[in-house]
């Protein structure tokens, strides 16, 4: 075993404290994102432009969870725990995904790049990938919600997670597969920003029901399941002094109670601007109807008119 893996069962602080694990990606790229983003929010507010605190506050709190969850002692726990590994999916495919898309950084970055020098090029980029086939197809549902679902039944009922943990940086992999695969689902849900497809309120609310009806068929089988399904973890667990099983009843329990809290946020504010957007269109046509009136209703009022005079 690795020495930086721990030989003491997890405990709050040690899940909390920081860890010298390898392959630190995660918490440079969430630094990183996190710098670009204050950069471009810092330009604006500079200039005199308006933009979001609370889009500002969403994404960098996405960027620390992500820092966190994969550069902390969690992290180390996870090469050895199958229920902490599932926290980690769980949060990079969860949580971490809407507070980076609510964040709106496509947005940030259309109005704070600079319309000059390197700055054009990146405009250019962006604008190019709006208009992409590769951006439609990988935003729609049927590639991102099959990526999704894969990550937890084909990943843990087909066998793959044993081959993918064994390799070096398999790990890292899988780390960044389910924050990309998080991602791409969420984007046409929660997003705000130009997208080169956009879902209808019925069509992400659907998406995001038919996930979270599969998700938590997942974790209760994960908690009745009565044979180990990730191997793995095995020889780890049973060294911190922990029954592998009862290792991996906890990580269904997770994956049903932890994971179906923010996709019931996310249905719960998908709604909400449903029917936001709905009273906000009802208003303006009540409106449009008050100063120019409504062709049909006129008509029938003329009608009715008709019928008054000839009775009279």
């Amino acid at each position: 075993m690795n020495d930086w893996i721990p030989d003491a069962p997890p405990t709050l602080l040690g899940l909390l404290a920081p860890a010298a694990v390898p392959f630190p990606l995660l918490p440079l790229v969430a630094a990183f994102l996190a710098a670009v983003y204050l950069a471009g929010a810092a330009r604006l507010w500079m200039s005199g432009r308006r933009w979001s605190v609370w889009r500002t506050i969403s994404f960098l709190l996405g960027c620390l969870v992500l820092a966190a969850v994969t550069g902390l002692g969690v992290e180390a726990y996870g090469y050895a725990l199958l229920s902490v590994f599932m926290f980690q999916q769980l949060t990079l495919m969860m949580a971490i995904p809407p507070l980076l898309v609510l964040g709106s950084p496509g947005t940030l970055l259309l109005r704070a790049t600079p319309h000059r020098g390197f700055g054009r090029l990146v405009l250019r980029s962006a604008h190019a990938g709006l208009r992409s086939r590769i951006a439609r197809w990988v935003l729609s549902p049927w590639v991102a919600l099959p990526l999704y679902l894969f990550a937890f039944y084909g990943l843990y009922l087909a066998g793959f997670a044993d081959r993918i943990l064994a390799v070096p940086a398999g790990h890292l992999g899988l780390e960044i597969w389910f924050l990309v695969a998080g991602i791409l689902f969420t984007i046409p849900v929660l997003s705000s920003d130009p997208l080169p497809v956009r879902l209808s309120h019925g069509g992400r609310a659907l998406d995001v029901f038919a996930e979270a009806a599969l998700h938590a068929f997942f974790g209760v089988f994960l908690m009745m399941a009565a044979t180990l399904l990730v191997d793995y973890f095995v020889a780890p667990t049973q060294a911190l002094g922990i029954d592998p099983l009862e290792d991996q009843q906890l990580a269904g329990g997770l994956a049903w109670s932890y994971g179906e809290a923010p996709t019931l946020l996310m249905l719960l504010f998908v709604m909400h601007r449903w029917f936001r957007d709905d009273t906000a269109r009802d208003t303006a046509a009540d409106r449009y109807a008050d100063t120019h009136g409504t062709p049909e209703l006129d008509a029938y009022n003329a009608y009715l008119e008709t019928l008054r005079r000839k009775d009279n």
